[in-house]
């Protein structure tokens, strides 16, 4: 059987739910709206996590309001069996803030993807070259962004 959430599980999931407070002790302002130890929260979100209820906590920039303009996704025809050992060079670079596999599809040969947030294209495109003499690989096109699509989150005992 399940282990249930209790009702304070969930207000500590609405609590985190939607980000973080901007302080330098997040989990401690939280806590006293929820009338708990800064301790007591962390050992509860431990537990949850290691139960698995909390999968990940992550953090979503908002890239262009601090001055990204242009977004690149670099997509690479890399061959399957360098693709471990490219895909962490390109991971290594400062300037890629993504780095994943996908399966090739019928006309589309790439299988290794990268995105770069720049300043400028020509930012991006440098940066790209400098990824491309690194790996040796030529075969790719940078795909920039047009429209920044609205991010959300997954929202739970609303």
């Amino acid at each position: 059987m399940l282990n249930m959430l209790s009702e304070q599980d969930k207000q500590i999931v609405r609590a985190v739910q939607n980000g973080l407070p901007l302080t330098s002790r997040p989990f401690r302002a939280i806590a006293e709206q929820l009338e708990l130890s800064e301790e007591e929260l962390l050992a509860i979100i431990r537990g949850m996590c290691e139960s698995g209820w909390i999968r990940r906590f992550g953090a979503v920039v908002r890239h262009r309001e601090l001055g990204f303009v242009a977004n690149a996704m670099v997509v690479w025809n890399v061959p399957e069996e360098l693709v471990e050992v490219k895909g962490k060079i390109m991971a290594g670079f400062s300037e890629v803030s993504h780095c994943y596999q996908r399966p090739r599809r019928s006309g589309w040969p790439y299988n290794l993807f990268t995105v770069i947030h720049g300043q400028s294209r020509e930012y991006c495109k440098k940066v790209t070259d400098k990824i491309s003499k690194a790996t040796g690989l030529t075969d790719y096109r940078l795909l920039f962004s047009t429209t920044e699509l609205k991010k959300s989150n997954m929202c739970y005992f609303e």
